[in-house]
Parts: structure tokens; sequence; C-alpha cells
């Protein structure tokens, strides 16, 4: 496989994962990071570290609205849950010191 194939898989896949995420808003950042370690945000957080590795200046809220598609706090307040005191736990034992 050529490097502009890969790179085109790379993109689609990455753009497919963010539409599925969009798709399960049910699904909450405090239970991405304890299944997978990462959520939404370690995401975005990628996305803008790419960005500046290319000399591209690009915020926090700019890189959250790419994988949120709409800016955070409006995410948040249409989306986002308390998290229980399980969801917690759980995430303090699989997350420590983050």
């Amino acid at each position: 496989m050529d490097d502009q194939t890969k790179l085109e898989l790379e993109a689609a896949a990455f753009r497919r994962l963010v539409r599925h995420f969009d798709e399960r808003t049910d699904v909450q950042n405090i239970d991405l990071m304890n299944l997978a370690g990462f959520c939404r945000n370690c995401l975005s957080r990628w996305y803008q570290e790419a960005a500046a590795e290319r000399g591209i200046e690009m915020d926090k809220e700019a890189a959250r609205e790419v994988v949120y598609g709409m800016p955070y706090e409006e995410w948040k307040a249409k989306h986002q849950t308390e998290a229980s005191d399980a969801q917690k736990a759980a995430f303090d034992k699989s997350n420590p010191g983050h």
C-alpha cells in the first residue's frame, strides 16, 4: 500500500470514529476512559497536538469542536450526565493519576 492510500484510509477511519461518537452520545467520556483509557477529550487533544506538530495553531476548544461536532460546552449541556459513584470509582481504579 502506498503512503497516500494509507493516509487516506487513516483519515477515513478517524472520521468514522468521530461519527460513531456523534451517534453514541449516550456513551459518556468516563465510560470510554474506564473501558478504553481514552475519551473524546483525549482524541481532541491528540488532534490539537498533531496540528501543532505541523505548525498549525489550534486551541483546545477548536480541536474539541472537531471531535464533538459542536462547541464542547454545548455538547456537555445536551449530552453529559453526572458520573455515578460506580463510574467514578472505576475511573479512579483504571486511571490512577489522571
